[in-house]
């Protein structure tokens, strides 16, 4: 099969999928009283995202089982133990998570855009942002408890969402903190990108094995494989800042050298030499030029930072799909190896 192919089958089936996700996000989170309040929460959702994450999980899913690619009702997915489990209730809870994480980080990045649009917090003010962010976190646990799974691997899930939330803020917490240093290693850099974005990718691919009543080395072995994924993905959001452009990209590129943000692809240019603090000379992404930021990834390109960043990515997702060996073969444990290959060639 042909690259190209691969990738066709890939998005098609992270379409099939995202039709899915919406439709249900739209029965599990209607505007209600106060409206205001639950527009806000809807906002971020229905502004895109290709639903990678579910798209995960419901493949998972269907991988744990070795159910084909689309042959079974979300809603009612046969566990292991022959029980029905809303494994699309999960997935939207999973989606959520990632919406109120987009929410407070641009509030803290202080970006004004987000999948092309104002940003929650400048669409509607500071004060709904932060209300929307929260309500997304707590229904996201609510969804979580109306799987009817069996109720011990139900609690699994429920642990293993919750200790991914405090992770994520813990990751959010160190990018944070890597602004104000110059001496930190790569392996440090992908220590945090662990936290901030690959245990949402960990938690998606491994919460439905729990709630299913998979054994514990297959919920590992695709904790594993969302973790290195993750990890990949998170690096191919760093080249595409600077490589790829505004109108594409949804936000002003090069935003991440703007605000000082450090990245594998920066921290590579530091050892090299380079003087990443100067490479642009911009205060906030809206005063930054294209032409600035077309200097700044020659200069990377030319030290080899940016090929060093693909070549990283590489490796953590041909790791990701060792995991994945772990499970029967079928068709959607292949899509699963596929989509790790996506998330790193994907143009936005």
């Amino acid at each position: 099969m042909t690259s190209e192919t691969k990738e066709a089958r890939v998005l098609e089936a992270i379409r099939e999928r995202r039709d899915l996700v919406n439709a249900a996000i739209d029965e599990e989170l209607p505007v209600q009283e106060p409206e205001r309040l639950y527009e806000a929460t809807r906002y971020i959702l229905e502004a895109g995202g290709k639903r990678l994450r579910p798209t995960v999980a419901t493949l998972a899913a269907e991988a744990v089982t070795g159910t084909e690619p689309m042959d079974a009702d979300f809603r009612a997915f046969p566990s292991l133990d022959g029980d029905d489990v809303d494994v699309m209730r999960a997935a939207v809870a999973i989606e959520v998570i990632q919406s109120f994480t987009l929410i407070h980080d641009d509030i803290m990045d202080e970006d004004d855009l987000r999948r092309g649009v104002p940003a929650v917090h400048e669409a509607y003010d500071l004060s709904t942002a932060i209300l929307a962010g929260d309500t997304l976190y707590s229904k996201a646990f609510e969804f979580m408890t109306e799987t009817g799974a069996d109720p011990q691997n139900g609690l699994e899930a429920m642990r293993m969402l919750a200790s991914t939330c405090t992770e994520i803020c813990e990751g959010q917490a160190l990018d944070v903190a890597f602004e104000s240093r110059d001496d930190i290693l790569p392996e440090e850099y992908l220590d945090m990108v662990e936290l901030k974005t690959a245990v949402l990718y960990g938690a998606s691919a491994a919460t439905p094995a729990l709630l299913l009543g998979a054994d514990e080395e297959v919920v590992d072995a695709l904790y594993r494989y969302g973790i290195d994924s993750g990890r990949a993905f998170q690096i191919q959001d760093d080249v595409l800042d600077i490589t790829v452009p505004s109108e594409e990209l949804g936000k002003q590129r090069g935003s991440d050298l703007v605000e000082g943000k450090e990245t594998l692809i920066t921290l590579h240019a530091r050892q090299q030499g380079i003087d990443v603090d100067g490479l642009v000379d911009a205060d906030t992404p809206a005063e930054v030029t294209e032409a600035a930021i077309d200097d700044a990834v020659a200069a990377l390109e030319e030290a080899g930072s940016i090929e060093y960043a693909r070549e990283t990515a590489a490796d953590l997702t041909a790791r990701s799909k060792e995991h994945l060996e772990l499970l029967p073969e079928s068709g959607s444990r292949s899509l699963l190896e596929d989509l790790a290959d996506y998330l790193i060639v994907r143009g936005y």
